[in-house]
């Protein structure tokens, strides 16, 4: 049993409550022999465009940057990329699956809030959470797109404070991603990474606080 006082439960959503994977079966389908280096291309240019706009001062959403990146993704891996495939493909972004142990947990967090806070815009979590099975288990769905600063900044992650009317100790926030934790580590959230891929933590200063195969760890900390 924790002996934290979490008042919100905090979800990142790529990664963490969806699996990414639809978009590289995409990738193969259209693109046969080269799905898997477009796909990984793509991710690695999505993240790192947001964090080089970020650093720039020239942001724009996440659904402009997903495309911008798919674009080079295409160019460096010399296929051509129709206006039909380029909609096939950031349509998958909005029919991701969820992961299977997503909703029980949901559930079982009923009295707490809940919420989903990502670095992706509402044209695309919208559709994503819609088609879910649990989006009647969220109280919110929180994007950066409202402050226009991406995670891992400061100021991205202060929004959950003034959106949930929480403190940043009562909040436990959830991530596959090394350096989201990282950031939200940094900003004083209680943080619990989701390490799916048995990945090596980002050396970047901090540690997270509880690192979990799965979600089903975090229901160590409901009391």
């Amino acid at each position: 049993m924790s002996n934290l006082n979490i008042k919100a439960f905090v979800f990142d959503a790529y990664g963490t409550l969806f699996d990414v994977h639809s978009v590289i079966e995409k990738c193969n389908d259209l693109f046969p022999d080269k799905g898997e280096e477009i796909s990984q291309v793509w991710r690695q240019k999505q993240l790192e465009y947001s964090f080089l706009r970020q650093l720039m001062g020239t942001y724009t959403t996440f659904f402009s940057i997903t495309k911008d990146a798919l674009h080079y993704a295409c160019m460096q891996t010399g296929v051509d990329l129709t206006e039909e495939k380029e909609k096939g493909l950031l349509d998958a972004y909005l029919e991701l699956t969820h992961y299977e142990e997503v909703e029980s947990v949901l559930k079982k967090l009923k009295p707490y809030q809940t919420a989903i806070f990502s670095n992706g815009s509402m044209d695309m979590l919208s559709p994503l959470v819609e088609q879910s099975s649990f989006s009647h288990l969220l109280d919110k769905v929180l994007t950066v797109d409202e402050v226009k600063q991406f995670k891992p900044t400061p100021m991205a992650y202060q929004l959950v404070l003034k959106k949930l009317e929480v403190k940043r100790e009562e909040v436990l926030f959830m991530s596959s991603n090394p350096w989201d934790i990282a950031g939200a580590t940094n900003f004083g959230f209680n943080t619990a990474w989701i390490n799916r891929q048995d990945k090596v933590m980002d050396e970047l200063g901090v540690k997270p606080d509880f690192v979990y195969k799965d979600l089903t760890g975090i229901l160590e900390h409901i009391h």
